[in-house]
């Protein structure tokens, strides 16, 4: 008898539609699961046989043929034992013989998407991708979700979707059966962000930086820090999440479809905070911008709709920095393989920290500096110009007096920025419309020139700036962009030439080697 159950194939942050189909005939004994599978899948026929003979039924002398089809696209992971299961349980009779009922109905599991792994015992573990899939299982209609208990959060995103979450695999055939129930998910409130005590206020001096720091969040744009070491470019920088607006329902969603494909999501549903990322300065370009032979998310991918923090950033290899490029530029990765080719998303604010020397000590007037200007030079070609010009604001960040230190505490905290930073971004909504660019950073070509219009003082302003910095196409309209999140935290609808004054300023890089 030949019986199908539904799930679903993972591929990039999206899912597929499979249908397991399995058939008992007679020949030599086994399960053999055919259709492109992964060593993972191939190994689900142990994992399968084990737990369906704690309930009763065993495989052993039956010729067991379980195909995944459409058999074109590759399948992996572990979260086709339970649909495999289940079928094997609807196709062969209960007992040692050939002539007992089967467990299950054929029809008990039409229209019923499952997903999860078995353990030998039948219980169910946790996959990845289960949102991917929920997301399918609502498009094609399905009547509900059969997912492991600490995937049901993660499910339960989807509405219109029934979610019936189990612990292992008796559970689910008695609920089948019509013997037992099992709970149903829903839809659960977003939880409120954690005040994670990391406050804008801790940071002593640098208000310069500060300043910075707002309008990067405001706008969206890269940010990179450059000065001596323990001058708090990494205190600012883990700051900057406490300063961004919440996430909006959507971006959670796409958020975390990310770091669902990712395994990162188990026992959790929607994230509430934005993801902040900071990779070792040893990170591999797969690691990063993601790919290897799993296709998975990198770290700009988990950083989607959050903030990735390179550290040390000439301590990078060149070719890892290299490929931060096009997904900076485009905020979506585009990842090729002989086989098949994926796309995460990839809309991330850069923030960057570096020493200003080799030593750590230039421009430092405590300490002297003891590199050469060929060691200087050296150290500053470790960031390409064109991944430079990619960051729109350069900032140096002094050392602080240890007499300012007593005074940490007492500045402007987080929560007022936020709410600074938080109307910035509700007049760039506003101003872009449904279809417009949520963020300054991500303005383009007509949008651009529309939305950032200068009146002839600012256009004479910025061409003496452009060629006294030797600033390139790029380089000007990410300035323009700079001085349109000035106006916008100024609540100025034309951009002034004081806005566009202060956005040079931030070319602190440029400044150095014009």
């Amino acid at each position: 008898m030949l019986v199908r159950m539904r799930s679903a194939a993972v591929i990039g942050v999206a899912a597929t539609s499979v249908d397991v189909e399995v058939e008992v005939s007679g020949g030599m004994p086994g399960i053999f699961i055919v259709g492109l599978a992964a060593t993972a899948v191939r190994e689900s026929a142990v994992r399968v046989s084990s737990s369906v003979r704690r309930l009763g039924v065993k495989v052993s002398g039956r010729r067991i043929t379980v195909n995944l089809a459409p058999a074109d696209i590759r399948k992996e992971g572990t979260g086709f034992d339970l649909p495999i299961a289940l079928a094997v349980l609807a196709s062969c009779g209960a007992g040692e013989g050939e002539g007992g009922e089967p467990l299950l109905g054929p029809g008990s599991l039409a229209d019923l998407y499952a997903t999860g792994e078995l353990s030998l015992s039948g219980d169910l573990k946790p996959v990845r991708g289960v949102l991917a899939q929920a997301i399918e299982a609502r498009r094609r209609g399905a009547r509900g979700l059969l997912v492991p208990s600490d995937n049901a959060r993660e499910a339960a995103i989807v509405e219109g979707l029934r979610v019936h979450a189990a612990r292992d695999l008796a559970e689910v055939v008695a609920w089948l059966r019509g013997e037992g129930t099992l709970p149903e998910r829903s839809l659960e409130a977003g939880e409120e962000p954690c005040e994670s005590g990391l406050d804008l206020a801790d940071v002593a001096g640098q208000e310069q930086a500060k300043r910075a720091l707002e309008i990067a969040a405001a706008g969206g744009h890269n940010l990179l820090f450059f000065g001596p070491p323990g001058s708090g470019k990494t205190m600012l920088a883990r700051r900057l999440p406490g300063i961004l607006p919440p996430l909006a329902l959507e971006e959670a969603i796409e958020a975390t479809l990310v770091h669902s494909v990712a395994g990162l999501t188990r026992g959790r549903g929607l994230l509430a905070e934005r993801p902040f990322r900071s990779p070792h300065h040893t990170v591999s370009d797969a690691g990063l911008v993601g790919g290897s032979s799993h296709l998975r998310p990198g770290e700009v991918s988990l950083a989607h709709c959050g903030v990735l923090f390179l550290d040390e950033l000439p301590e990078f290899r060149r070719h890892v920095l290299e490929a931060l490029r096009q997904p900076a530029e485009d905020g979506e990765v585009s990842i090729v393989r002989a086989a098949r080719a994926v796309s995460f998303p990839a809309q991330f604010m850069l923030v960057a920290a570096m020493n200003p020397c080799p030593c750590g000590h230039r421009g430092d007037a405590r300490r002297a500096c003891r590199c050469t200007e060929h060691e200087l030079v050296r150290y500053r070609r470790r960031i390409s110009g064109p991944l430079l010009d990619r960051i729109d604001i350069h900032v140096d960040v002094p050392a602080v007096p240890v007499t300012s230190l007593p005074a940490a505490g007492s500045g402007e905290g987080s929560r007022a920025v936020r709410e600074r930073v938080a109307r910035a971004r509700r007049l760039q909504a506003e101003r872009a419309g449904p279809r417009g660019s949520a963020t300054n950073a991500r303005l383009r070509g007509a949008a651009l020139r529309r939305l950032c219009a200068l009146d002839p003082a600012g256009r004479s302003l910025l061409a003496r700036a452009a060629e006294r910095l030797g600033l390139s196409a790029r380089g000007h309209d990410r300035v323009v962009r700079v001085a349109r999140t000035v106006a916008d935290l100024e609540g100025s609808d034309p951009i002034l030439p004081r806005h566009l004054a202060e956005a040079i300023q931030f070319r602190a890089l440029d400044r150095q080697t014009a």
